[in-house]
C-alpha cells in the first residue's frame, strides 16, 4: 500500500463482524495500482471522504466498504476489454476483488442497496472504467428482514398436487393480438392435454383488445373446467406487468376474475414494487427476465445474472423464468446453472424459488434441461413447443408430458413415440435430430 490514508479501506475478514455485512465480488480493470483503485473502490460506494476537515474523526472503521480479497488476473494489459472512448494513463489491470459491505449504511432496502454496490460509485470510480458484480452473498441477520417468496417450491407444489416431477408451463401463443376468447381456448386445450400452468407472455398487458378483467375471467373458467375434466389442479398465470401505482388493483382484478397466479416483469416494475406486491399477494408471483440481458451479457461489464435472481428471490418471486439452455438465450450453461442454484441454494430462512430457464424448449429438449439442472425441482416452459404444435396445444402438451413419462421409463424418445402420436408429431415438427434421447441413471430412473 503506497499510501496509509487508504489502508482504512482494507480488512481482515475474520476480523469483521460477518452479520455487519454484505459481500460482494467484483471484476474490475484498472489503471495504476491495484490497491490503491480497490481503496477508491470502496470509498466512492460507502464513505467517499471520511472524515470532516479539521476533526481527528474516522467513520472508516463502521461505515466503510473494505476490500478483504484482492487477486490481480491480468497485469498490464494493452487495453481495456472495451473501448470506452476515454483514455486513462498508465497499464491496465484486470483484477479480483472481494469487499465487505456494512449493510447498516443502506438496511433493508432495496433501491438503497443497489444504489451502493451498482450505483455512481461503483460504476464512476476513478480508474476503474470496466465493472462486473459477479455475485452477491447476505448474512442471516440480513436476511432476517425480508419475507421472501411466500409459497416458494414447495408451497407452488402444495397447490398444484405435484412432488415427484417439474412443473410444466405453456407460453399462450400466438402472444400478442388475440382477443380473450381465442386466448382462452387455446389454454384450455393446453391444459386438457397435461400442461400445469398456461401463461400469459411477459409483453401481454392490460390492452383493450385483451383486457385483464376479460381475460382473467375466461381463462379462469377454462381453468375450473379442465380441472374438473382432468382431476388435476391448474395455474392460469396472468401478466400484470404495468405502472407500479396499478400493480396492486390489477392484483386484485387478476385474481378476482379466476387467475390463481400472477406474471411480473421484475426488473421494469422494480425489486421494491415487488417487495410491495409481494406483501399483498394471495397468489404465487412469478418473475420474468426483461431488462437483465442488457445488465448482464457482457462478460466483463454490468451485473451478473445470477445477482438479479437471488435479489428477486430475497423480494418475494415464488418463481422465476430466466434464459434457459441453448444458443437462442446466448448465455452459456455455467450461468443458467449459477441461476438455478441461486434459487435452490440456502439462503437462510427464505423460501426456495422453482427456477424456470427457458427459451425455445419442446419435448424434445426436456431431458437436457433436466440434465443440466439435476433436480426434479425446476419448470419447464415451452411456447411453439405446446402452441406450435401441429396436433395443436392438447397436442403438443401431450408430447411433453410423454416425454417425462419417456424419461422416467429410460427409453429414447424415438422408442417411445413408435406408439405415441403427440411425441412423434412433435419429433417430425421441431426436429428428431434435436432431440436429447433419455439415458437416466439407475437412481433417476
Amino acid at each position: 500500500m503506497k499510501n496509509a490514508d487508504w489502508s482504512g479501506f482494507f480488512a481482515d475478514a475474520k476480523a469483521l463482524n460477518q452479520d455487519d455485512y454484505i459481500i460482494l465480488d467484483y471484476y474490475i480493470e484498472c489503471t495504476g495500482d491495484p490497491q490503491i483503485a480497490a481503496a477508491h473502490f470502496c470509498a466512492e460506494q460507502s464513505t467517499a471522504q471520511w472524515h470532516r476537515m479539521g476533526s481527528s474523526e474516522d467513520l472508516r472503521p463502521t461505515f466503510a466498504a473494505k476490500v478483504i480479497a484482492l487477486d490481480v488476473l491480468t497485469a498490464k494489459k494493452s487495453c481495456f476489454s472495451y473501448d470506452l472512448g476515454i483514455h486513462l494513463d498508465g497499464d491496465v489491470h484486470a483484477c479480483r476483488v472481494r469487499i465487505a459491505h456494512p449493510h447498516g449504511n443502506f438496511g433493508a432496502r432495496l433501491p438503497n442497496l443497489l444504489s451502493a454496490v451498482c450505483g455512481e460509485g461503483t460504476f464512476f470510480s476513478p480508474a476503474i472504467p470496466v465493472v462486473k458484480l459477479l455475485d452477491i452473498f447476505f448474512p442471516a441477520s440480513y436476511l432476517a428482514e425480508f419475507e421472501g417468496p411466500q409459497f416458494g417450491i414447495e408451497g407452488i407444489r402444495d397447490l398444484l398436487q405435484i412432488y415427484d416431477r417439474p412443473i410444466f408451463f405453456g407460453v399462450i401463443k400466438p402472444n400478442i393480438g388475440l382477443p380473450p376468447e381465442a386466448f382462452s381456448t387455446l389454454g384450455y386445450q393446453s391444459w386438457l392435454g397435461g400442461l400445469d400452468v398456461a401463461k400469459d407472455d411477459e409483453m401481454l398487458a392490460d390492452t383493450d383488445w385483451c383486457p385483464l378483467e376479460k381475460r382473467a375471467a375466461l381463462l379462469g373458467i377454462a381453468r375450473r373446467k379442465a380441472e374438473l375434466e382432468t382431476g388435476c389442479p391448474k395455474f392460469y398465470l396472468a401478466n400484470i406487468t404495468d405502472e407500479v401505482d396499478r400493480l396492486v388493483d390489477l392484483h386484485d382484478i387478476a385474481v378476482a376474475k379466476g387467475a390463481n397466479a400472477l406474471l411480473i416483469n421484475a426488473m421494469p416494475v422494480g425489486l421494491s414494487a415487488i417487495r410491495m406486491l409481494r406483501r399483498h399477494a394471495r397468489v404465487p408471483l412469478i418473475a420474468h427476465f426483461p431488462f437483465i440481458a442488457p445488465f448482464s451479457r457482457l462478460p466483463n461489464f454490468g451485473i451478473h445474472s445470477r445477482v438479479f435472481t437471488k435479489l428477486q428471490r430475497l423480494a418475494g418471486c415464488d418463481a422465476i423464468i430466466m434464459p434457459g439452455f441453448g444458443e437462442r438465450m446466448q448465455m452459456s450453461d455455467d450461468e443458467v446453472c449459477a441461476n438455478v442454484s441461486a434459487c435452490l441454494a440456502p439462503m437462510g430462512e427464505i423460501k426456495r424459488s422453482l427456477p424456470v430457464p427457458g427459451g425455445s424448449d419442446w419435448a424434445g429438449t426436456l431431458q437436457n434441461v433436466y440434465d443440466k439442472v439435476g433436480t426434479v425441482d425446476f419448470g419447464f416452459v415451452p411456447g411453439r413447443g405446446v402452441f406450435g404444435h401441429p396436433l395443436g396445444p392438447k397436442g403438443g402438451a401431450a408430447s411433453i408430458r410423454q416425454a417425462w413419462d419417456a424419461i422416467v421409463a429410460g427409453v429414447s424418445l424415438a422408442d417411445y413415440a413408435v406408439d405415441h402420436v403427440e411425441l412423434s408429431a412433435a419429433m417430425d415438427a421441431f426436429g428428431r435430430k434435436t432431440a436429447v434421447n433419455a439415458t437416466p441413471t439407475d437412481d433417476e430412473s
